[in-house]
């Protein structure tokens, strides 16, 4: 069934789909498309407009039950199939994903706001983990250990899990779907899938995919609905060994307690709160471009996004004015419009923290470069926004900010700079500015953080072990750790004497 679109000022626009096949409004479990016992839905709405989209299928906790047992049913097969041919299944999902990328892109922008551009390098990214867990799942091999006992052979191997669920977030609806998934597919483990409300559509869309490619009944799930309700019955279920959660540090929390009766395996990509640090001897170019990418990309609602920029004071007044100019030429406008380079924010609330964050850092002194206040495009636009001399009591400088305003401030030193960096609870990624390379490994090892980018915003990637240190999460996704977070190890003892 296709999902039922308003006829807003959207509409021409879903109509330059290839595939309205895409387009769904019901959950999908056990290889069915389903509205659920009682008939629910949920609005999805476009936040450039504010206007409706879709009316989503809401399940509750026994659909969420049933699509567990059906996980469950299914993982006998799906982990006794050769990885080859988990492997093959999983290329033709990435496959038809590439083959549908302005469909899925325009789909994501709709329900996301992201511009165009952004949603299309996002479904790149999002068949990448796909096309690399393929090849990767057929790499779980035994190994031999060097007996200690007399008379046997001892061998070491990993085994799936079983049934996986995964909850992601709004700002990357099908990245973050597929970096969990495909790790958990490629292992053996079946999964049961809840997107954010906000951009369940994405997630739909890939499941039809999936579908197409071949991924048995019951092996990939989509649940959609009320969060709480259906996160809750998977976290007290003993068949889901596993939960993969990306979203905010509170919610995770959450989950793990909730979890802990069950003991299971928890993988968590929470809040970041990334300093970018830029040294003296940093040309001011390519500290500004740095500057750019990494605060008001997905208009500063990542959680990688830089929060705090940390600027030697030598420079920092040629830094601000030449940072001021280049966000000034940014352009604001919905995610389909030609050249916009900024979109809305999720919703009212995104908005309002955002002003009250800014409020609050003019209140303890902080200067006012540009921007400061909701653009004219929307209700839920807010302007690229500078704010300079920013106090470290300051609200910005303490929570994470998902939102595109800079927050600037000086330092003198680099033992100084460290220990503000490093004064979070937060720990996801740190980038750095400098041409020192001994200050370089310094900095690399000094920064509390899981990653560090030095002199470059693009760091992430299916091969690489994506996580952060302290609150910012548990485990590691992409990369050979985020498939054996849905594996246990097995150790096997023979007695080979005669």
């Amino acid at each position: 069934m296709t999902a039922v679109f308003a006829r807003t000022a959207y509409h021409d626009a879903l109509s330059r789909l290839a595939d309205r096949h895409l387009l769904r409004d019901l959950a999908y479990v056990d290889g069915r498309w389903i509205a659920g016992k009682t008939g629910k839905s949920f609005e999805v709405t476009d936040p450039a407009s504010s206007a409706t989209l879709a009316w989503v299928a809401s399940l509750g906790a026994d659909e969420t039950a049933v699509a567990i047992d059906a996980a469950s049913e299914a993982f006998a097969g799906w982990r006794a199939m050769l990885p080859q041919g988990r492997a093959a299944i999983l290329r033709k999902w990435c496959e038809l994903m590439l083959a549908a990328k302005e469909d899925l892109a325009l789909i994501m922008t709709l329900e996301q706001g992201k511009p165009i551009a952004e949603s299309r390098g996002e479904i790149d990214y999002a068949a990448s983990f796909v096309e690399w867990y393929a090849e990767e799942g057929k790499r779980l091999n035994a190994e031999s250990v060097t007996t200690h006992l007399p008379g046997a052979e001892m061998i070491v191997r990993r085994e799936a899990l079983g049934v996986a669920g995964i909850v992601t977030p709004w700002n990357f609806p099908s990245a973050m779907l597929t970096r969990k998934a495909a790790a958990a597919l490629a292992a053996g483990c079946t999964v049961v899938a809840h997107p954010s409300s906000e951009t369940p559509l994405s997630a739909l869309a890939l499941a039809v995919l999936g579908e197409r490619a071949g991924i048995p009944a019951g092996v990939f799930n989509v649940v959609t609905g009320n969060a709480a309700t259906i996160v809750g019955r998977m976290c007290t279920d003993t068949r889901v060994r596993a939960m993969s959660f990306t979203g905010s540090t509170g919610i995770g929390r959450l989950i793990a307690a909730q979890c802990a009766p069950t003991l299971k395996r928890l993988v968590m990509e929470l809040g970041g709160h990334a300093p970018l640090i830029i040294f003296d001897d940093a040309d001011i170019s390519k500290a500004v471009e740095i500057a750019v990418n990494a605060k008001f990309a997905t208009s500063g609602q990542d959680c990688l996004a830089a929060n705090r920029i940390f600027v030697q004071r030598r420079i920092a007044d040629g830094f601000a004015k030449a940072f001021a100019h280049r966000i000034a030429e940014l352009k604001v406008g919905p995610g389909l419009e030609d050249g916009a380079e900024i979109g809305p924010l999720m919703h009212e609330r995104a908005v309002s923290k955002v002003e009250e964050q800014v409020s609050d850092a003019l209140a303890h002194g902080a200067r006012l470069v540009t921007g400061g206040r909701r653009h004219k495009a929307g209700r839920l636009f807010y302007e690229p926004t500078l704010l300079t001399d920013v106090p470290a009591k300051a609200l910005i400088m303490r929570e994470e900010t998902f939102g595109p305003v800079a927050a600037v401030t000086t330092f003198d030193r680099e033992e100084e700079v460290v220990a503000r960096a490093n004064d979070t609870e937060y720990g996801l990624v740190a980038y750095i500015v400098t041409e020192n390379g001994a200050r370089q490994m310094r900095l690399g090892r000094t920064l509390e953080y899981g990653m560090v980018a030095v002199n470059r915003v693009k760091i992430t990637g299916a091969p690489i072990p994506f996580g952060g240190w302290k609150q910012s999460g548990l485990g590691r996704e992409g990369s050979r750790h985020g498939l054996e977070a849905f594996t246990e190890l097995k150790y096997l003892c023979i007695d080979t004497a005669a």
